[in-house]
């Protein structure tokens, strides 16, 4: 009960990132006529954010490991609902775009340090399952957030979406001022010192298995995420739906990911973590390859341009358990700054997509397709890196 209580607690702090990310994408069209923009410089709104999520998640893990996981976590969520809530009237583009780099700043705490809680909680096997039960209660919030968006812009405008984030932001500080536990005690937190900091970071950075871990994680996630950087042109445009129809993309990308999660948390412990991570991205590149063969045969339509992906989220969560906790192991005395630096890596990656890939695939079913391939070949590319780098530092017996 204690565990389910916990798992939940960090599961709606993890939500904070997709509902953030997506429940305003309904009210995209509405929001350029609004400022007088473009809807591709609307996107910029985005990715302005999430290179300002990448950012800071640098700093909340190291932060947390110096003064405490609940005081960040709380302090972030201060400052997220006062930038949201004043999205609500801000009385320019640029003021929109400053204030989504205010709530991408503050956002990501919860999700970079409830994994560095769950770590300092819970043994390995106990952790991976603990880590795929969030997993699969997180994925309900990139599923609901453009629903909810939707239907709050056709009742209320563009302004419904924020006014909405305001109120969870505001229902997550008082949920973790009760609920949350402090899990680091001042015993085991390290001084915050810029020197200190800046040597543990330098020794992470160069920890050649560590960052192949994290790019494991990022290209992986990217190869789904491409479609959520893009999803108000695919459901617009490439599908031809209507602002309160993104669940046709977003329930069978999602849905992969719980499937998946529930499948892991059921056998950790059970099955060698390599296997799970070899069946992963099998699956991930079956879930990929079977994306271009269907835009190559049939124009876009539901059900067949989205079933791919829920093949290809399944297999991603096999997988990421088991990878986020090995690249956490390897820096047992600061696991809150190695979490850093794979939310850094994970938002980082996810910002280039959105920024730069995300144009070049616009209006096409099948350029998606091809994008979401090479992430996943980025993906296994580095994790075999790893894997082989952990070959050569394991003595031989």
């Amino acid at each position: 009960m204690k565990n389910l209580k916990l798992a939940l607690v960090v599961a709606a702090l993890s939500t904070l990132g997709p509902f953030s990310t997506d429940t305003y994408f309904p009210s995209f069209p509405a929001l350029a006529a609004h400022f007088g923009v473009t809807e591709i410089q609307m996107q910029s709104t985005l990715s302005h954010y999430l290179v300002a999520l990448a950012g800071m998640n640098l700093f909340h893990g190291a932060l947390s490991d110096s003064f405490g996981r609940r005081r960040i976590i709380l302090t972030s969520l201060f400052f997220y609902i006062l930038s949201t809530l004043a999205c609500i009237v801000a009385p320019s583009f640029n003021w929109l775009l400053a204030l989504r780099v205010i709530q991408g700043l503050a956002a990501g705490a919860g999700m970079i340090v409830s994994r560095a809680i769950i770590r300092d909680l819970f043994p390995g096997p106990e952790a991976q399952k603990l880590m795929a039960q969030v997993a699969m209660l997180t994925g309900v919030g990139p599923v609901m957030a453009p629903i909810v968006g939707g239907w709050l812009h056709v009742g209320f405008g563009w302004r419904g979406p924020f006014v909405f984030l305001g109120l969870l932001g505001i229902t997550l500080i008082c949920a973790c001022h009760y609920g949350l536990p402090e899990s680091l005690p001042a015993r085991l937190r390290r001084s915050f010192h810029p020197g200190h900091l800046l040597r543990a970071y330098a020794e992470t950075v160069s920890h050649g298995r560590f960052m192949m871990s994290c790019l494991a994680l990022a290209f992986g996630a990217g190869g789904f995420l491409l479609y959520v950087a893009t999803a108000p042109d695919v459901v617009l445009n490439i599908l031809q739906l209507s602002e309160t129809q993104f669940a046709w993309m977003f329930i069978p990308l999602i849905s992969g990911v719980m499937l998946g999660s529930a499948v892991t948390s059921h056998k950790a412990g059970r099955t060698p973590p390599g296997r799970m991570v070899r069946r992963g991205f099998t699956l991930m590149a079956v879930g990929a390859i079977l994306n271009i063969a269907i835009n190559l045969s049939i124009p876009p339509q539901v059900p067949w341009t989205v079933l791919p992906l829920t093949v290809y989220t399944f297999g991603f969560a096999l997988m990421v358990p088991v990878v986020t906790l090995e690249g956490l192991d390897l820096f047992p005395h600061h696991k809150g700054l190695a979490s850093s630096l794979q939310g850094f890596t994970h938002v980082l990656v996810f910002a280039i997509v959105a920024g730069l890939v995300a144009p070049l695939v616009y209006r096409s079913a099948l350029k998606h397709a091809f994008g979401q391939a090479l992430l996943m070949f980025l993906s296994w590319l580095a994790y075999r890196g790893y894997h082989l780098k952990t070959i050569r530092h394991t003595p031989q017996s």
